[in-house]
């Protein structure tokens, strides 16, 4: 049953919406999205709740109708193609599997409604349990399986029918976090053995970096940024995206000028910094700005030699957050103006650097951060 993915110079369209709106009375859920996903792709949606991710899943499944755009699988309009006759399968939270039946059973019940012949259905059971990595769990119920277990099978019911796409509506969010981890593993090995797109909803920011090709961010019925997980951290394209994905420092300020790739920026409250600046024809001289800086490009010390190219501020640790491998330090600068930086826990046991109260230095490099238009 497997399926050969496509390599980075054969790729092509498989899913597109094209002006795809949806509103529930006053609400939009959807205003004109526009978005191509491409074959063998693990895409992710991720956004908070009401900003139109589950509404776009349920779209591709058919389950509810846009307002007006069209939706294409291969090329061809699917928005008047009722649900069971999509090749695209859905695996939901609770995985939906049936009590009373066997592992088997639940995976051979859509090749049952399907009319396939028994030979062909046994044939297909054992190698949907083979994919799954379960082949000797057909004759169990599911009682009997770990939550990781449920997961594979519930995928296993899912691609017996060999269907053209994947979704998977936040399927881990049940789970605790080191199996969360571990199925993540699963996901990403699974996807790439078998090759087929997989797309994929969450709420949960990290879950989204370490399994997807690509993200779409959302908010309120739009997509905010699609782009790679490695963009989508270090190079947002909104104040909302540094915000939403991750801990970030934001910093308002004004773009006072710019030479080269070199921007000064009126940071409020704290006074003049430089920056590098990414090509943006947005970025102009008396731009409002925010500048963005991840915890983790922030160096904090007692005391710190400012280098060359780096923006350099006293202040006093406000308080920490210790979790386990790092420990991320609040430090209130001037103006009452709150920046974290972060410590790796390099030491054996609880390691503590500062205590509230200390007076520290955190710093910089004019390249670790980002700056996005208000």
């Amino acid at each position: 049953m497997p399926v050969t993915g496509c390599s980075d110079g054969d790729l092509f369209t498989l899913l597109e919406f094209r002006d795809v709106s949806r509103r529930f009375d006053d609400f939009v859920a959807l205003d004109r999205v526009s978005l191509t996903i491409e074959a063998g792709e693990f895409f992710t949606l991720l956004g908070p709740s009401g900003c139109g991710k589950t509404t776009l899943l349920r779209m591709i499944a058919g389950f509810d109708q846009p307002d007006s755009g069209d939706i294409l699988l291969d090329g061809k309009s699917i928005v008047a193609v009722p649900p069971e006759r999509r090749p695209i399968h859905t695996i939901f939270q609770n995985y939906a599997l049936f009590p009373h039946m066997t592992v088997a059973e639940n995976i051979a019940f859509p090749l049952q409604m399907a009319g396939c012949a028994k030979s062909e259905i046994s044939d297909r059971v054992n190698e949907a349990l083979a994919d799954v990595r379960l082949p000797d769990k057909g004759k169990q119920y599911p009682d009997a399986l770990s939550g990781g277990q449920k997961q594979r099978i519930a995928i296993a019911r899912a691609l017996v029918n060999r269907p053209r796409l994947l979704l998977l509506d936040e399927p881990l969010s049940a789970l605790d976090a080191k199996l969360r981890e571990q199925m993540q593993l699963e996901l990403i090995n699974l996807q790439k053995e078998i090759g087929i797109t997989f797309i994929y909803v969450t709420h949960d920011q990290g879950e989204a970096l370490a399994l997807a090709h690509r993200i779409a961010v959302m908010n309120r019925g739009h997509f905010i940024q699609v782009d790679e997980p490695s963009r989508i951290y270090g190079f947002p394209n909104s104040r909302f995206v540094a915000d939403f994905i991750g801990q970030c420092n934001l910093l308002s300020g004004v773009v006072k000028s710019i030479q080269g790739d070199r921007a000064w920026i009126e940071l409020d409250g704290l006074g003049a910094v430089q920056t590098i600046i990414q090509s943006n024809p947005a970025i102009t001289v008396g731009s409002h700005c925010t500048l963005t800086l991840r915890p983790e490009k922030t160096r904090i010390s007692a005391t710190l030699t400012q280098e060359t190219d780096e923006a350099h501020f006293k202040g006093i640790v406000h308080d920490m957050l210790y979790l386990g491998d790092v420990t991320v330090y609040k430090v209130e600068l001037a103006n009452n103006i709150i920046m974290e930086a972060l410590l790796p826990n390099s030491a054996p046991g609880r390691a503590r650097f500062f205590e509230v109260g200390d007076s520290v230095e955190v710093a910089w490099r004019i390249d670790a951060g980002h700056l996005v238009m208000d």
